[in-house]
């Protein structure tokens, strides 16, 4: 699949180079190489411990690293703090949603775009041309993700009154306010239902096609993934077994028994 516009040859936008992560005497990561061409949607998937958040608590600079490096758009991340990644353009979102329930939709989403503002807090506070210039500038660029996830119906209720698909929609708006170039998802389609992860595959094709985004996502719903995913990367107890199409990595001998536990 490839992705709208795309040209025959597309540079890696993220390339993770033999990362090795340890836990004492475990080994989480082993080694792992992969990379995510720009404008492609990749799925990270494997068993439960197989080690696919532990690759994304490296990729968001919440955990360190003990070999290896991981390259964004060229440049390394090992010197790069985990507040720093927003920065570079790297958003990402939870399983366990980290919204605030109290506020509205659109007040979360707000928040997520905080980091494209420049004005410090003396700027703030007298309320100087230029801040108003740039709320005014966050608030389009809100009101196009309201509109882009549809949650224009519900733009101003408070997110703790929203059904949990609703929320998880959020959750990726918040992560989109923050205009990043990579979107990195962790289990977007955990505890929704059927019909919930049809809309979500839809919105990820229309978020790719209209923002230009490359999505790395970790998901257990495989159908989802084969469906959506330019190509897939699958993890079993810390390394890399497969790396390719859908199709490739569907017939992958070594994936079929680190989910079956049968050969394929």
């Amino acid at each position: 699949m490839r992705s709208p516009g795309e040209s025959a040859i597309a540079p890696d936008l993220l390339r993770v180079s033999d990362v090795t992560v340890r836990f004492g005497g475990i080994t989480a990561l082993d080694k792992v190489s992969f990379a995510v061409t720009a404008g492609h949607i990749v799925g990270l998937i494997g068993p439960n411990g197989a080690g696919k958040t532990t690759l994304f608590n490296c990729l968001s600079r919440l955990y360190r690293f003990d070999a290896g490096d991981i390259l964004f758009e060229g440049r390394s991340l090992l010197a790069t703090p985990a507040h720093g990644i927003a920065g570079l353009g790297i958003a990402r979102t939870f399983q366990n949603l980290a919204l605030f329930r109290t506020m509205t939709v659109r007040q979360n989403i707000m928040l997520g775009g905080h980091c494209r503002t420049r004005s410090g807090f003396v700027a703030n506070a007298l309320r100087l041309p230029h801040v108003a210039r740039e709320d005014a500038r966050l608030s389009d660029h809100v009101a196009g993700i309201v509109d882009l996830l549809e949650l224009g119906a519900v733009a101003e209720t408070r997110v703790m009154d929203l059904p949990f698909g609703t929320q998880k929609r959020v959750e990726l708006g918040r992560a989109l306010a923050s205009a990043p170039k990579l979107l990195l998802l962790d289990e977007p389609a955990g505890g929704l239902n059927h019909e919930e992860v049809g809309v979500l595959m839809e919105l990820l094709r229309r978020i790719r096609e209209r923002l230009a985004l490359t999505i790395l996502l970790v998901e257990h719903h495989m159908n989802m993934v084969m469906r959506i995913s330019d190509k897939v990367v699958a993890l079993d107890f810390g390394r890399k077994i497969a790396d390719g199409t859908p199709g490739e990595v569907q017939n992958n001998a070594e994936v079929v028994r680190a989910y079956l536990g049968t050969e394929a």
